[in-house]
């Protein structure tokens, strides 16, 4: 079958789903219009906006060989590819869900169940669309043991279903409203991190990428952020005896830039 054929039927099926399920209890102009989007843009909105409904082995059939030959046609990055910038600590510019390490970290929402805006480019969608249906489901399962929304700056894991990492570690970032970090917000970025490193360390897990927490949709001060995520991977592996492998995954130039200034500054200190 091809990757057409696959789509095809993948929208076939969530098409048919919502029809029966959602869309009907509606109004008309509520509804998204998909027209000009490509089969894996409708696919992938389709997707995107689905609550966590059961859904039955043969779409899932279908998914499994979608995205595994979409994986195979992006590659995957391990860390033996990567050259470290100072001891145990990594800076890569590229797609967090072409890492195939022990475990990514996933820039979430309070919600936990992933960002519903078709085709969003924010990491949340991006990390559960390349994962698969399974990862919101897994994490519909969790938010209802757990009955409330997931508090900042803590820590959920799942498998990384079809990501080339094993697992993906769910954390939400402050949000900032204002112009002004509050020392408040600076610590609870500075906890998403720790919760993070801490749960990888408790798991075993040897290696562990970060995304740059709260900076895009909560908007978080790319500078202070990246300052406070160098800082507290630096302290935490000097200072706990962990010998866990820390990757800061950047997707900005001027992300990579802040990273890289930083460590040039904590080499020539040394």
């Amino acid at each position: 079958m091809t990757a057409e054929e696959l789509l095809r039927q993948m929208i076939d099926y969530l098409e048919a789903e919502r029809s029966d399920k959602y869309y009907l209890r509606r109004k008309v102009e509520d509804r998204p219009d998909y027209g000009d989007y490509s089969m894996h843009d409708k696919w992938r909105a389709l997707i995107n906006t689905r609550p966590a409904w059961p859904i039955s082995e043969d779409y899932l059939d279908l998914e499994d060989e979608y995205l595994k030959r979409c994986r195979d046609q992006e590659g995957t990055v391990s860390l033996d590819q990567l050259e470290p910038a100072l001891d145990r600590i990594y800076l890569w510019q590229g797609d967090i869900c072409r890492l195939a390490v022990d475990g990514i970290v996933n820039a979430a929402n309070s919600f936990l169940l992933g960002c519903f805006i078709p085709n969003h480019k924010c990491i949340d969608n991006t990390i559960q669309t390349r994962a698969g249906v399974r990862l919101r489901l897994a994490l519909n399962d969790i938010m209802e043991d757990q009955g409330h929304n997931e508090p900042v700056g803590k820590v959920k894991t799942t498998s990384a279903y079809h990501l080339p990492a094993k697992y993906i570690l769910h954390t939400v970032g402050p949000r900032i409203e204002s112009d002004r970090v509050s020392p408040i917000r600076q610590n609870l970025l500075k906890q998403s991190y720790l919760s993070c490193l801490k749960e990888a360390d408790r798991l075993g897990l040897t290696s562990l990428a970060f995304p740059c927490i709260s900076t895009g949709e909560f908007h978080f001060p790319n500078a202070l952020a990246a300052q406070i995520a160098f800082n507290t991977v630096r302290d935490y592996l000097k200072e706990s005896g962990s010998s866990l492998q820390v990757i800061f995954n950047v997707y900005l130039d001027q992300d990579l830039h802040l990273y890289q200034d930083l460590i040039d500054r904590l080499e020539g200190e040394e």
